[in-house]
C-alpha cells in the first residue's frame, strides 16, 4: 500500500444479505461508483468492507457506505440515488455534525414543504440559498447549471403560496437563446414563451401536479411572462422569479428589479458563464452583482462546480470549462 494511503475497516450490522445486496448493487455497481467518485478501492466480504485511499477519501468512503447501508433498510438503491448521496457527502465533507449544511442557525433542519413533497437543500450553498430567499425580499442565486438554483426558487415560491404569504407566483425569463428570437417561434404568446420557461414548469409539475398548475395559470395565480412584458408593471404580494438572468441587459435588469411591489419577494437566478447576449452587450446579472453587493435587504448566493447535483459528468464538464476559461 502506498505510504500516502490508508485503509478503513467497516463491519455493517446486522448482516442482512438482502440489505447488503441492495447496498452493493448488481455486480457491485454501487461500490464501483463510490470508487470512481472518491478515488478509493473497496474490498468486501459478507458484511465486512475495507476502503483504501488517501486518508480523507478513505474516511469519506467509509461514511458513505455506512450511511447508504442505513438507507438500504428502507429504500431500493439505484445509481442515481447513490450519485446524489455521494454528491451530498462531497459537498458536506469536513462539516461538523452540529454545523451540518441542512441545519439552520438554531440547529433545526432546513426544509421546503410543498403539497406533493418535502424538499431538503443539498449542501451548504443550497441551504444558504434557501435561507437567503426566506430572509430577504430579493435574493440572487448565481452559478453553473445543475446546482438547483431554479428548482429551489420555485419550491420556495410554491411554499409561500401554500402558506398564503403571497397571492401569486410570477415566472419571468428573457427570450434570448443562442441566436434565436421569440418571433421565430409559431403560436400565440403563451406558446412562444412556454419553451423558455420549461425548467420552471417541470419544477411546478413535480411539486403541485400538472392539473393544478394549469388551473392556477387559468386563474392567473401563476403567471408566466417574457421579461419584455414587465415594463410599466408593479407587482404586489407576489413571488417573482427571474430565470436565466445572465441574458438580461443592464437596462432590463434595472427595469425588472424596480417592478418589485409591496409584500413581494423576488429571486434572480443565472449563470454568468453562459451568456447568450450579442457580443459587446454587458450582462445585467454581472453588472448587478457589482452594483448591488452592499445594498441592505439583498442577498447573493454563489454556487461552485462542487455544488452540481446532476450526473457526475456534469460537474467534471463545468470544472473543465472553468479551467479553460482561467487559462484563456
Amino acid at each position: 500500500m502506498n505510504s500516502s494511503q490508508t485503509s478503513r475497516e467497516i463491519v455493517l450490522e446486522p448482516a442482512d444479505n438482502d440489505r447488503l445486496a441492495n447496498l452493493c448493487g448488481q455486480f457491485d455497481e454501487h461500490l464501483r461508483q463510490i470508487e470512481r467518485r472518491l478515488d478509493v478501492e473497496i474490498a468486501s466480504r459478507g458484511n465486512r468492507f475495507r476502503v483504501t485511499g488517501a486518508p480523507n477519501d478513505a474516511a469519506a468512503g467509509g461514511d458513505v457506505i455506512e450511511s447508504l447501508f442505513k438507507l438500504a433498510e428502507h429504500e431500493r438503491l439505484d445509481p442515481e440515488r447513490v450519485h446524489i448521496h455521494l454528491q451530498e457527502s462531497v459537498m458536506n465533507q469536513g462539516q461538523a455534525v452540529s454545523g451540518s449544511a441542512a441545519a439552520d442557525n438554531n440547529g433545526e433542519e432546513v426544509i421546503i414543504q410543498t403539497r406533493r413533497k418535502m424538499i431538503r437543500p443539498r449542501g451548504e450553498n443550497q441551504t444558504l440559498y434557501v435561507r437567503n430567499i426566506r430572509k430577504h425580499d430579493l435574493a440572487f442565486g448565481i452559478g453553473p447549471a445543475g446546482t438547483g438554483k431554479t428548482y429551489l426558487a420555485v419550491a420556495a415560491a410554491v411554499e409561500a403560496l401554500d402558506n398564503e404569504q403571497i397571492r401569486r407566483i410570477v415566472l419571468v425569463r428573457p427570450a434570448v437563446e443562442a441566436g434565436e428570437r421569440l418571433g421565430f417561434l409559431p403560436g400565440d404568446m403563451s406558446q412562444k414563451v412556454d419553451p423558455y420557461l420549461r425548467p420552471m414548469y417541470d419544477a411546478l409539475y413535480d411539486m403541485i401536479g400538472a392539473e393544478t398548475v394549469t388551473r392556477l395559470i387559468e386563474r392567473n395565480i401563476i403567471e408566466v411572462a417574457p421579461l419584455a412584458f414587465m415594463r410599466g408593471r408593479s407587482l404586489n404580494e407576489s413571488f417573482v422569479i427571474l430565470d436565466e438572468a445572465q441574458n438580461t441587459s443592464v437596462e432590463q435588469m434595472k427595469m425588472f428589479l424596480t417592478r418589485i411591489g409591496f409584500g413581494s419577494r423576488a429571486v434572480v437566478t443565472g449563470d454568468i458563464t453562459q451568456i447568450d447576449l450579442p457580443a459587446g452587450k454587458q450582462s445585467g446579472l454581472s453588472h448587478a452583482t457589482k452594483v448591488l453587493s452592499d445594498v441592505d435587504g439583498i442577498a447573493f448566493t454563489f454556487f461552485q462546480p462542487r455544488d452540481v447535483v446532476r450526473h457526475a459528468l456534469v460537474q467534471r464538464i463545468v470544472e473543465a470549462y472553468e479551467a479553460s476559461d482561467e487559462k484563456a
